[in-house]
């Protein structure tokens, strides 16, 4: 038995026999060419082509995965369009008389290498993207259809890591886990794993070379190990584990259409946080009481314009319907940071997490918002919709939200639009707003807490960069202290707080927030149940 500690990025345990991942290594040979310009349609056409694949494969991602997960391809496909890129591959076709193989991976070197250099996280991730899409266009210049992973029963895929393009391709129902020697926790695979509700580890230091198709394996998904050939005892320990998970979650099935009440009678508002329309049948099947989070931003994702107002209204407006007068709180958009978008133009920032983003956009560019803000309006008629402000740091922003919004309402009015006023709440994300939340409080109508922001924030640690996890504490005395003193000036005007952040979702943490006098949690869909048990088991006077 051989032990491969990892970093786990979702849990649970999967046994079963490893297929292990190797990628063709591609050897380009540099080739002089007499016909230029036939060499340049080549290139054209292999770009072409694999333009159409990652068509089809966005495609497929979107009714597998959601338009979350699959914008990756819509982003792959603007990079192969980029001029810079393209004109790049020519012109070396061109002055050095080569063959496109040659132009393709000189192209994919240089820019993979000017992108990994960047001070950003976010273009530092763009080199492995051009990799990707130069990986694409060779194997099409090749006359191949690429790897294909293909298996005839559920294995454990080992791999060094796998892109967007691999991982789309894979049948789901044959993926017990995934175990990458690289990767990150924001990486794709990491979030394929979580949307699937597989094990999944990262980081872990297994020779591809020494492992063997058909071996059997083991993946811990809460301690992070992965076990090649377990001996008997370990195999049965964690075949007995895995049956008590199993056993846990249809118990769990048994709390669906209870009320969230501790012993002692304080109700708490139990909601799930979504990325797009497609993740609402996991918040009706784990029986969320409502949808605390949308974020909205995802519809700007992947594209390469602004949402039209009509595309947004259908979206809150199915959404709003769909929840049938549950309450649907819908984030504003909350672009910048690691989340962007080419067309909105941002440019490079020094410091993006604390630069043009979320309501600074909003606010320095009203026409973007309002165009966002007529739709919510225009679908609050539709449900129980409630819009949520993120990174807000001031009073005045505040106020000025409030002048756009009576804007919008009387553009609405004048043309006779049917629309409801939505309750309006903001994010408490910054120092800033904790502060002053005593203030804030008095001019909406509730709080949800971002402890993601706020923990990066107050404890200044980019929670983007994985070599930072061990500085990373989101239940920080100094975070948890922040989120009481929220709660209590919430309460002082007469208004409610929840926490919408991944730390709501930690069990460990849940009777801290109930003693706290948190109103509500919103949490991946999958978390409402075992939440709700803990809710039911406890008694607030007593902790």
């Amino acid at each position: 038995m051989q032990e491969y500690q990892g970093k786990a990025v979702f849990g649970g345990i999967a046994i079963g026999k490893i297929f292990v991942y190797q990628k063709d290594e591609r050897q380009v040979k540099r080739t002089k060419v007499d016909d230029v310009e036939g060499e340049l349609i080549r290139y054209q056409e292999a770009r072409e082509s694999a333009d159409k694949q990652l068509g089809e494969l966005y495609e497929k991602a979107l009714l597998e995965v959601g338009e979350a997960n699959a914008a990756i391809f819509q982003i792959h496909q603007m990079m192969l369009g980029d001029d810079d890129y393209n004109e790049s591959v020519e012109n070396i076709i061109r002055t050095q008389s080569v063959n496109a193989e040659y132009a393709v991976a000189s192209t994919s070197d240089n820019f993979s290498q000017m992108f990994a250099a960047m001070d950003d996280e976010y273009m530092q991730a763009r080199a492995a993207d051009v990799k990707d899409i130069s990986e694409r266009v060779l194997t099409v210049l090749g006359g191949s259809d690429g790897n294909k992973m293909t298996f005839s029963e559920p294995v454990i895929i080992l791999a060094d890591d796998l892109a967007p393009s691999e991982t789309v391709q894979l049948d789901k129902e044959k993926v017990l886990a995934f175990v990458t020697v690289h990767g990150t926790v924001n990486s794709h695979t990491a979030i394929l794993a979580r949307t699937m509700g597989i094990p999944a580890l990262i980081g872990t230091p297994v020779d591809l070379s020494v492992a063997r198709n058909e071996q059997v394996a083991a993946v811990d998904g809460n301690t992070g190990i992965l076990y090649l050939e377990p001996d008997d005892e370990t195999l049965q320990g964690l075949k007995d584990r895995q049956q008590e998970e199993q056993e846990k979650r249809e118990m769990l099935k048994l709390l669906r259409g209870r009320e969230n009440v501790t012993i002692d009678g304080k109700e708490i508002m139990l909601y799930a946080n979504i990325g797009d329309m497609k993740d609402l049948a996991a918040v009706m099947q784990n029986d969320a009481g409502g949808i605390g989070l949308f974020r909205s931003e995802f519809i700007y994702l992947g594209r390469d314009n602004y949402p039209t107002e009509e595309e947004q209204f259908q979206i809150y407006k199915t959404v709003a319907e769909t929840m049938a007068g549950k309450k649907v709180i819908i984030r504003t958009l909350d672009i910048g940071a690691d989340k962007q978008c080419e067309y909105f133009g941002i440019g490079q920032e020094e410091n993006p997490a604390m630069g043009l983003r979320a309501i600074r956009i909003c606010l320095m560019r009203p026409e973007i918002f309002k165009t966002q803000l007529r739709a919510l309006y225009r679908a609050s008629a539709y449900g129980n919709v409630a819009i949520m402000y993120p990174l807000i740091s001031n009073l005045w922003e505040i106020r000025r939200i409030k002048e756009i919004a009576k804007e919008v309402e009387q553009e609405l009015t004048l043309t006779e639009i049917e629309f409801t006023r939505p309750q309006q709440g903001i994010m408490i994300e910054t120092p800033a707003a904790v502060m002053i939340s005593e203030e804030l409080a008095k001019e909406v109508d509730f709080f949800s807490i971002g402890t993601n922001d706020l923990t990066q924030y107050t404890l200044a640690v980019d929670r983007q960069n994985p070599e930072l996890d061990a500085f990373y504490e989101p239940n920080h005395p100094a975070v948890m202290r922040m989120i009481q003193m929220t709660v209590d000036n919430a309460h002082k005007a007469g208004i409610w707080a929840g926490i919408c952040g991944e730390l709501g979702a930690d069990t460990t943490l849940t009777k801290d927030f109930l003693a706290m006098g948190v109103d509500e949690l919103s949490v991946s869909p999958g978390s409402v149940l075992p939440l709700r048990k803990i809710i039911l088991e406890t008694d607030t006077r007593s902790i």
